[in-house]
């Protein structure tokens, strides 16, 4: 079976961009070009019939870039301190660009007992459907101005997985720094393979994904197979692609070979508190 035709057909889909694909790293700086190409993209996607939501980090490093900072926040409450100023300020440039091409994007802000609660869980699962019944594209990110370390989420890439679980998403596509999953880092072993499809996350490949890891953000390989078992014990295939090609998902959704595609297969009564609150798919 040809996996990569049948992302054609996907018609509810999860982007996830990263911090360092959102702002220059020579300067912390907004990265307008590659915000207004993804957005396009996005839009596009819309245009097809599509529902798109996109998680996006950043705010954190937009409040440090507009407060003009020298030195990286290190205190949880300089922290959160900039992720209030840079959520404002990113939403509403967010906002900007999605009009730009008749769309309207609206901000979702999940701290982690919207899943370990039944009813927070609930409305924050009915809220991100009613938003895109209404033809609205959700801008999630986890609440960083009230996260902390004992209630976070750790990263987006976990996040995003769980956002594909919570509105039934057919696709998930993690834009991260590496062109895919390989068997080694390839960064430093040049013999590393790039997967293109894998249909099954097993010991082997968890501990493949221990040296694989990616240069920047929060999340490295390992987040993204723990996203991966959460996507597609959810019912949702996940692909991992080069942040820096966004043209990438256009030419993923077509069908062609890009970065590395895992299969679906969905679980019986998956239990979002059994596997993800209790680290089941973490470990």
């Amino acid at each position: 079976m040809n996996y990569r035709e049948t992302l054609k057909d996907k018609k509810k889909i999860v982007i996830k961009i990263g911090s360092s694909s959102l702002l220059h790293e020579e300067t912390g700086g907004v990265n307008f070009r590659e915000l207004e190409k993804l957005v396009r993209i996005i839009c596009d996607l819309k245009n097809q019939g599509k529902d798109v939501v996109l998680v996006s980090s950043g705010a954190i490093g937009v409040g440090f870039q507009t407060l003009g900072l020298k030195v990286k926040p290190k205190t949880l409450s300089m922290k959160q301190a900039c992720a209030a100023i840079g959520q404002g300020q990113l939403m509403m440039i967010y906002q900007k660009l999605f009009m730009e091409y008749n769309h309207l994007a609206a901000q979702v802000l999940l701290t982690f007992d919207a899943i370990t609660d039944d009813e927070r869980r609930r409305n924050a699962e009915n809220t991100m459907n009613e938003l895109l019944q209404q033809d609205v594209i959700p801008v999630v990110n986890e609440n960083d101005t009230v996260a902390t370390e004992e209630i976070e989420f750790g990263d987006n890439d976990t996040l995003s997985a769980i956002v594909a679980h919570l509105i039934k998403a057919d696709l998930l596509i993690l834009l991260t720094d590496i062109d895919g999953f390989y068997t080694d880092d390839p960064h430093k072993n040049p013999d590393a393979v790039k997967l293109s499809v894998v249909n099954e996350i097993t010991d082997e490949l968890k501990n493949m994904a221990k040296g694989a890891v990616t240069s920047y953000g929060t999340g490295g390989m390992s987040t993204k197979i723990a996203a991966a078992r959460i996507a597609t014990d959810s019912g949702a295939d996940m692909a991992i692609l080069d942040s820096s090609r966004l043209e990438l998902i256009n030419e993923l959704i077509d069908g062609e070979d890009v970065g590395t595609l895992f299969v679906a297969h969905e679980v019986e009564n998956f239990d979002t508190v059994d596997f993800i609150v209790h680290k089941g798919y973490l470990k």
